[in-house]
């Protein structure tokens, strides 16, 4: 039995190209007057394309980060309804090997530490293709999926995974309240940074969080972000990026305790955060919360100067990609790519790398083969084809995974074929 629920439509009169300056930043409403970095024009990085679209306009939107003087929220302006870009979504979370690993000790560590059972509820927000909450249901823990792409919630109901199709926010969080959902444990992996009205999002978790119950929520580290150039992170499904000193500030306003943190090495390294109602004492702040507050107060994060030096990182960053390829291009060796994630179609449309540099890309998700990258046009094309093909080099485009790319694509180096990592700077590996 299919228990998803269809979604509204988006309304086409959502979609909006409005280039005024924004009302404010999107937690506090400070006027955003800082510039984090300017990464030109780019089209949304999930919206990749078929043949019938190569000869139709495509549009493309300021990809302009600012930093709140104020909390020191990096975030972009909003320009294109979130339900225009995740109602139908090219994300599935279940094709990467790693990510799967990753999220199947975090059910077995959390379930554990938190005792959970047959008794209790978990809740994921951004549930995507059922990847995570497939593990609670293996270990009988009752589970409810919160997911605004139709397409991936029928994942995650093949999956076992009941799934509600709802943007998250307090008005769903009511109906799950009223319906008798609240939850012992809500999971949040990789979606705070993409809600653009973070404070209906957050004060949603703390009405369905049972009284003693916890939160944990990942994303990438701004922290990290900033010291290893991670500019291709940066893209318009991707409204906030978050150090935990912001962090503290927006769940605090909401009645909600940071009490611990983990740093963890996925997305180029990000923060895992365990929030708890205020009232509920039993949970102390852990050291682990003030060492990181105190070396993020060390790297000037509370201060504007630190924000304002990135720019001239990712130009560097930029030129020297672009050397490496032309030299490489004019010596006559092929290049393909590895990989179409959103980050990458930030990197290549920033840097202006179209055919003329990488001949295609290859990718292990069937929804994006046949189609071609935004911006760009670069095929996508099944992993085959990197063997049928034989490039001289490989350019990773999901630079985090590279040590399992290359594990899978040992067999290239057959006919003596390299990897091209482009984060932090362009490098070829040894």
């Amino acid at each position: 039995m299919n228990n998803t629920i269809a979604p509204q439509q988006p309304d086409v009169g959502e979609l909006t190209n409005n280039l005024e300056a924004t009302a404010g930043c999107l937690f506090c409403k400070a006027p955003l007057r800082h510039t984090f970095v300017d990464l030109g024009m780019s089209p949304l990085c999930e919206s990749y394309r078929t043949v019938e679209q190569l000869n139709q306009m495509e549009p493309f939107y300021p990809l302009h980060a600012k930093v709140c003087s104020e909390c020191f929220l990096v975030q972009l302006e909003q320009y294109v309804s979130a339900a225009h870009i995740f109602t139908e979504y090219a994300y599935f979370s279940s094709f990467s090997d790693s990510w799967l690993r990753h999220c199947s000790n975090y059910v077995d560590m959390i379930s554990s530490h938190l005792r959970l059972g047959s008794e209790k509820l978990v809740v994921e927000l951004a549930s995507n293709d059922g990847y995570l909450l497939q593990y609670f249901v293996k270990k009988g823990i009752p589970v409810l999926g919160v997911e605004p792409a139709a397409n991936v919630a029928r994942a995650a109901e093949e999956k076992g995974v009941p799934t509600l199709v709802r943007f998250f926010g307090c008005k769903t969080a009511l109906e799950m309240v009223a319906n008798g959902q609240m939850a012992d444990l809500v999971i949040g992996n990789n979606v705070l940074a993409q809600v653009p009205d973070i404070n209906d999002f957050v004060g949603g978790i703390r009405l369905i969080l049972n009284p003693r119950g916890v939160a944990t929520l990942e994303f990438p580290h701004l922290m990290r972000l900033m010291e290893e150039n991670q500019y291709d992170t940066i893209y318009h499904e991707h409204f906030s990026y978050f150090s935990l000193i912001a962090v503290e500030k927006i769940f605090g306003a909401h009645g909600l305790i940071l009490f611990d943190v983990d740093e963890i090495p996925t997305h180029g390294g990000s923060l895992r955060i365990y929030l708890r109602h205020f009232e509920d004492t039993s949970k102390p702040v852990t050291s682990a919360v003030t060492h990181l507050r105190e070396r993020e107060l060390a790297g000037s994060l509370n201060g504007l100067a630190a924000y304002t030096i990135f720019s001239e990182q990712v130009m560097e960053s930029k030129r020297k990609l672009l050397e490496l390829l032309i030299r490489l291009r004019r010596e006559g060796k092929r290049i393909a790519g590895y990989g179409a994630p959103g980050k990458g179609n930030t990197l290549l449309n920033y840097c202006g790398i179209r055919t003329d540099f990488i001949e295609f890309t290859v990718d292990r998700n069937p929804y994006k083969q046949g189609r071609f990258l935004p911006g760009t046009d670069i095929p996508i094309y099944p992993v085959d084809q990197i063997s049928d093909r034989r490039p001289d080099y490989i350019l990773i485009l999901p630079w985090n995974l590279k040590d399992e790319i290359v594990a899978q694509l040992d067999y290239a180096r057959e006919w003596g074929a390299k990897f091209i990592v482009p984060i932090p700077q362009a490098q070829v590996l040894s």
